[in-house]
């Protein structure tokens, strides 16, 4: 049993629906595991996605980003080639993986290396969002 109700902290934590929302859904998304993948920091404002993607072309995969949402997917064209597999052990197999991004983060690039995708990402907060630092005037009268 692998449910959870959410609904008595709706009640007390005001504006949080999104992060509610998004836990639910990843407790609810049976997600396969394929393609196997890691999740780099680099620095503070630096991170890495490193998908291991043997078997793909870069024309057969596609990134996407719509704000929040990361989307990796793979798609093998159709094989025409009848073959009789002793043993198979490689997935050959069309995937998507979603990744949620948090707020100011935007993919910088991507490059494939030895069956690798790398998925550069950058968080850049904008100066209007950064704290600041107030003066206090005093009033000599």
């Amino acid at each position: 049993m692998r449910t959870l109700d959410f609904t008595p902290l709706y009640r007390s934590a005001i504006g949080f629906d999104r992060l509610f929302n998004q836990m639910e859904q990843n407790i609810s998304n049976n997600n396969s595991g394929y393609p196997p993948y890691n999740i780099e920091q680099q620095d503070e404002t630096h991170y890495r996605i490193t998908m291991a993607v043997a078997g793909f072309s870069e024309d057969q995969l596609d990134i996407t980003q719509q704000q929040n949402k990361l989307v990796v997917s793979g798609m093998f064209g159709e094989d025409k080639t009848e073959r009789q597999y002793l043993y198979q052990g490689i997935a050959e197999r069309n995937f998507e993986r979603k990744f949620q991004l948090a707020d100011y983060v935007k993919v910088m690039g991507a490059k494939m290396e030895n069956g690798l995708l790398h998925i550069d990402l950058e968080r850049e907060i904008p100066e209007e969002v950064k704290p600041r630092k107030i003066a206090i005037n005093v009033n000599a009268e």
